[in-house]
C-alpha cells in the first residue's frame, strides 16, 4: 500500500481486477489465497549457507514490476531489495504500471528486454495479466505475485508464490483493540468493503467474527457496505444519525476512515472510538492526539518484500515454495507508534506524527 497506503491501492486494483475470486475464512479462523491455499507465514522461508552460496555462484537478476508508487510499495521494494543482495541478486530494472494494465503490458515487455531471473509484481488485471506475464513465463523467468494471481496460471508450473498480508490476523487485531479501547462492551458499528476482492473481505469477515466471537458484551448494531472512499463521511453521518450513541466503528480500510473521522469531528462527537486497517497520515496523526481513533492495524510491508525475495530464491534453486504466504499483522497505537511505523514500513512516522508526540 503515499500516506493513503495499502488500501487506497487495492481499490484500484479490484476496479480492473473484479474476477478475481473472493474466498471466505478458513473454518479455523485463518488467512487462505485466492483459490483457497493455505497459508504458510512468511517465517518458514529459509535458505540454508549452502544455497545462499548457490545463489550467489548463479549471477542471477531481478525486476520489480509495481502498480504503483507509494509508502506501501517503497517499503515492499526495500525488503526484496535488501534480501535479493543477501543473496547476491541484482535488482535490474523497477517499474510504476500507475493502475494501467496496458502500462503493466508494457512494463513486462521492456523488462524481458533485460533478461531478468525473477519478477517480482502486483498483477493489476487478472485476465490481462495473464497474456501479460505470459512471455515471462515461456521465457523461464520466476514469477513471484503479490495479492492476486493472473487468472488461469498454476502454482508451481506458471510462478512460484503468492504473498500477501495475515487478513484474519489483521481483521482479529482490529477487533481486539476495540475491544479494549471500549473495555469489552458497547455499541459497534461496521462498515465493510462492498465489493468481491478476497483481501478486504476476508480482514473485514475476521473483524466481525472477532466481536462475535470473542467479545459478546459488544454488539455491531449497524453494518454498512461501502465501495467508494469518498461516500465514507456521507455513510459515517447517517449511522451517526440512525444509533448516536456509538460506541466505536470498524472502518474497512484507513482512506474512509478518514471521511468517518470527519464526520465525527463535524458532529462534535469525541468519545465514539475507530479502528481501521492501514496506517494513514491523517488517522495516525489523530491517535497519537488522543481523538476518536484508538488503533490502527498494519501490515509488515518490510517483510512482504523479503518474503517476495526468498520466494524468488526458492524457484531459482528449484525448491519446492509454499503456494499462499503471509506475513504478520501488527496493532499500532498512539504507545508504539514510532516503533510500529518503522515495523510496517521501515521508516518513522510522517513528521507531524512526531511533532504531535513531543
Amino acid at each position: 500500500m503515499t500516506t493513503k497506503m495499502r488500501m487506497k491501492t487495492t481499490l484500484a486494483t479490484l476496479a480492473l481486477s473484479a474476477l478475481v475470486a473472493s474466498t471466505g475464512l478458513a473454518s479455523a479462523g485463518e488467512t487462505v489465497g485466492p483459490n483457497g491455499e493455505k497459508a504458510t507465514p512468511s517465517s518458514a522461508l529459509t535458505l540454508s549457507d549452502a544455497e545462499i552460496a548457490k545463489l550467489k555462484d548463479g549471477k542471477y537478476t531481478a525486476a520489480l514490476l509495481w502498480h504503483t508508487s507509494s509508502d506501501f510499495v517503497t517499503a515492499v521494494t526495500a525488503g526484496a531489495t535488501d534480501t535479493f543482495k543477501k543473496y547476491g541478486i541484482e535488482v535490474v530494472a523497477e517499474t510504476d504500471a500507475g493502475f494501467d494494465s496496458a502500462k503493466q503490458l508494457s512494463d513486462v515487455e521492456t523488462v524481458l528486454a533485460k533478461k531478468p531471473s525473477v519478477i517480482l509484481a502486483l498483477p493489476l488485471d487478472p485476465v490481462g495479466s495473464a497474456a501479460a506475464f505470459k512471455p515471462a513465463v515461456e521465457g523461464g523467468v520466476k514469477l513471484v505475485f503479490l495479492s492476486n494471481v493472473p487468472a488461469g496460471y498454476t502454482q508451481g508450473k506458471d510462478y512460484v508464490s503468492i504473498v500477501t498480508d495475515d487478513l484474519f490476523q489483521m481483521g482479529k487485531q482490529a477487533g481486539d483493540a476495540l475491544a479494549t479501547a471500549l473495555g469489552d462492551k458497547g455499541k459497534v458499528a461496521y462498515i465493510f468493503h462492498d465489493a468481491q476482492y478476497y483481501v478486504t473481505n476476508q480482514r473485514d469477515q475476521a473483524f466481525k467474527a472477532t466481536i462475535e466471537n470473542d467479545h459478546k458484551s459488544m454488539a455491531i448494531v449497524d453494518s454498512q457496505g461501502i465501495a467508494d472512499p469518498a461516500r465514507a463521511e456521507e455513510i459515517a453521518n447517517a449511522l451517526l444519525t440512525k444509533t448516536p450513541d456509538l460506541d466505536g466503528i470498524y472502518v474497512t480500510w484507513a482512506e474512509p476512515a478518514e471521511g468517518v473521522l470527519a464526520a465525527l469531528r463535524q458532529a462534535g462527537n469525541t468519545r465514539t472510538k475507530i479502528v481501521t486497517l492501514d496506517l494513514s497520515e491523517p488517522v495516525g496523526l489523530d491517535m497519537v492526539k488522543g481523538g476518536n481513533v484508538t488503533a490502527l492495524v498494519a501490515d509488515k510491508a518490510y517483510e512482504l518484500g523479503s518474503a517476495m525475495a526468498t520466494a524468488a530464491a526458492y524457484g531459482l534453486l528449484g525448491k519446492e515454495a509454499p503456494a499462499f504466504v503471509v506475513a504478520p499483522a501488527i496493532t499500532v497505537s498512539k504507545d508504539n507508534v514510532v516503533d510500529g511505523w518503522k515495523a510496517s514500513l521501515n521508516r518513522e512516522p510522517p513528521q507531524s506524527i512526531l511533532d504531535a508526540i513531543k
